[in-house]
Order: C-alpha cells, then sequence, then structure tokens
C-alpha cells in the first residue's frame, strides 16, 4: 500500500511526498505589470516541502487575466521574477509548476480597458470576480455578458497557451498545469451550459472538448507530454458553470488526456466549494478512463487522502487552505503535529499578513 509520505514518479520528476500543494490565488503580484516578486518568492519558497508545488493561476496573456494582482506568465518581466521564485524553491529542495490560467467570462471591461471578456459564447452570466475599489483594496463586482471568441481568434488563444509553456520553461519551472476547471475559459468551451456554439467548438461533446485538447497538443508540443498536467473539475458549481453533462465530460476528456501521456490528471473535486463527496463509483470509473498517475484536491485531510490511495483512486493529494496556513503541512501530517487555522479574511490580496506570517512547527 503506497504511503503518502512516499517518493512518487510524475512524468519527468520525482517527488519526495505525495503531499503537493494545490494552487492557490492569492493576488499579491506587483502592480503595474502583475509581476511575481519577493513576497511571493518566500511564500513558495517557506511551503517547499510539498512533494511538487503548483503555482497560482497565472496568466497566459493580458486578455487571460480576470482578478486584480494576479502573476502573469506572458512578459519578459514576468518571466524574470517567477525565475526568483523557482530558483529559490529549487535551493529549497522543492519542485515547482507554473499553472496556465486564462480565465474566460470571470473577469470584468476594467481589466480590459473596457474591452467585455471573452468566452465559448454569449450567453447570460451571473458571477462576480475581484478588482482594485477606489480605496486600492479588493473588492467585488459583477460580470459582464462575455463575447464569444471568434474561429479566428481562437487559433492564437492556443498560441497563447504554447507561448505561456515556454516562458514557464525559461523561468526554470519543472512541469506546466493547464488549469481546464473551475469555470474558467477552456471548462467553459467544455460545459453544454455555457457553449451554445453550433461551428467545430460546440454541440457534441468531441466539439467541445476540442479546445482543451488543442490547448494540450500545444502546450506538449512546446514543451513535452511528461512536463504536462491538466486540472479539470467534471462535476460541481463552480464559477457560474454546472455542466449537467459534467461526469460524462469529465471521463471523455481523462481518456483523451489519458492517450498522450501526461504527468498527471488533477481533480478538482466539488467538495472544497461545498458541493458534495465525490462518489467512490466515479472516482473507479475516471480510474479506468485514465492510466497515468491521479491528483486529488478538495476538502482533504490527512484521512481522506490515505483512505482514497489505499482504494488506489487517486496517486497523490494536493492540499489548499491547509497549505496557506502550515507552511510545514508535510511534516504536521506525518508526524500528527497540530495545524494553524488559516484566516480567511486575508486570502486575496494584501501583504505579508495572512500569507507568510504563519509560523512553522515551533516557531517562535
Amino acid at each position: 500500500m503506497p504511503s503518502l509520505f512516499e517518493p512518487l514518479s510524475l512524468g519527468a520528476v520525482r517527488t519526495e511526498n505525495r503531499v503537493l500543494m494545490a494552487p492557490l490565488t492569492r493576488m499579491r503580484a506587483s502592480v503595474p505589470g502583475d509581476v511575481p516578486n519577493e513576497l511571493m518568492r518566500e511564500y513558495y519558497v517557506q511551503r517547499a516541502g510539498a512533494g511538487l508545488l503548483i503555482s497560482e493561476g497565472t496568466q497566459i496573456s493580458p486578455e487571460g487575466k480576470g482578478y486584480m494582482d494576479t502573476p502573469g506568465i506572458h512578459s519578459d518581466e514576468q518571466v524574470e521574477g517567477w525565475r526568483t521564485v523557482t530558483d529559490a524553491v529549487h535551493e529549497a529542495g522543492g519542485l515547482i509548476a507554473a499553472q496556465l490560467w486564462h480565465v474566460g467570462r470571470v473577469s470584468h471591461e476594467s481589466l480590459h480597458d473596457g474591452e467585455l471578456p471573452v468566452s465559448a459564447s454569449a450567453g447570460p452570466y451571473r458571477n462576480r470576480t475581484t478588482v482594485r475599489g477606489e480605496d486600492g483594496r479588493p473588492t467585488r463586482v459583477a460580470c459582464p455578458v462575455p463575447r464569444p471568441l471568434r474561429l479566428d481568434e481562437i487559433p492564437r488563444v492556443v498560441d497563447d497557451y504554447r507561448r505561456a509553456t515556454v516562458n514557464a520553461r525559461e523561468a526554470g519551472f519543472d512541469l506546466v498545469e493547464i488549469h481546464g476547471a473551475h469555470g474558467y475559459l477552456l471548462h467553459q468551451f467544455l460545459a453544454a451550459d455555457s457553449n451554445l456554439r453550433t461551428d467545430a467548438y460546440g454541440g457534441p461533446l468531441e466539439n467541445r472538448a476540442r479546445l482543451m485538447l488543442e490547448v494540450t497538443d500545444a502546450v506538449v508540443d512546446a514543451w513535452s507530454a511528461d512536463r504536462v498536467a491538466v486540472r479539470i473539475s467534471p462535476i460541481g458549481s463552480f464559477n457560474g458553470t454546472e455542466d449537467p453533462e459534467g461526469a460524462e465530460a469529465g471521463l471523455h476528456v481523462a481518456r483523451e488526456l489519458g492517450r498522450r501521456g501526461l504527468a498527471f490528471l488533477h481533480l478538482s473535486e466539488p467538495d472544497w466549494a461545498g458541493g458534495p463527496v465525490l462518489e467512490d463509483d466515479y472516482r473507479r470509473a475516471l480510474r479506468e478512463a485514465h492510466p497515468g498517475p491521479i491528483v486529488g484536491a478538495g476538502n482533504y485531510d490527512l484521512a481522506k487522502a490515505e483512505r482514497l490511495l489505499e482504494a488506489g483512486w487517486i496517486d497523490a493529494a494536493a492540499f489548499g487552505r491547509s497549505f496557506i496556513a502550515n507552511p510545514d503541512l508535510p511534516r504536521r501530517l506525518a508526524e500528527g503535529l497540530p495545524l494553524n487555522a488559516p484566516r480567511p479574511e486575508t486570502f486575496y490580496g494584501g501583504d505579508a499578513e495572512g500569507y507568510t506570517d504563519y509560523p512553522a512547527y515551533g516557531a517562535a
């Protein structure tokens, strides 16, 4: 029986343990320019004991941005900023993946010089995102109805992912993870309730999955399959997307990605966002569909991770909020040490408070 504290091969890398840090939006990048900074470097280095750090969502282009102060990976300055982070993580003995992010319609015109966000379709949309308020602090605002991407724009979006992958490699990341979950652009194309297109990217499931798979192939071509992962959230409601065909879509994507020999499939489960606990029958079907490593994420604690690892439904577990509050989480889990409680009011935006000031166990 594998242990959460044993090494694991994920494509081209070998992790020291199976306690991964999930991607976590924290909104601390420097502006203007959405550049990774020294505070972010400290944050990731503190957590370098994870088997693998998966970076916060990192926009592949200015168009892909949906929240204030989130970092990008499309400018030279951003690449240089990330390089300071990855170098420091490696010096601390860690591994780090860049999560490639295009939010699609989960955005606001103020982030795009008044232009509408893009999506699969211009259907009705009710959701909110976070922008800088008049007082300089994060404020929640309603997202507008987006405009649909034109057919002639889709190759450019695919190329944005390819160039972001090249940049991530240049910035010293060990892997990239494509964000195909949580109601963001690729999920908007995949989901039947947000994709109302009638062209080659709409209608049947095979068409709706086309963009995610084209992006995956472009990213693989820019690096290699064993350096690429994809995150999906087939069941649950995220950012206004609740796909009635989500379970089937998840299995279809898992099968297609499994044929590509990727580093891993990252499954975001609905319970972290108040949804139901994922049923074991679906986990079994997902395992049958995807022969490669599966990383589970979603309201995980040690007991949940160990049960699913023992059952063979996952190969590693990614922890989110508990890693925010416990930079030394793998040690705490391995030794049965008490956990710091996270402070949700400091999750998004701000400074070191609630970001780098959580102590390791036994620290003064």
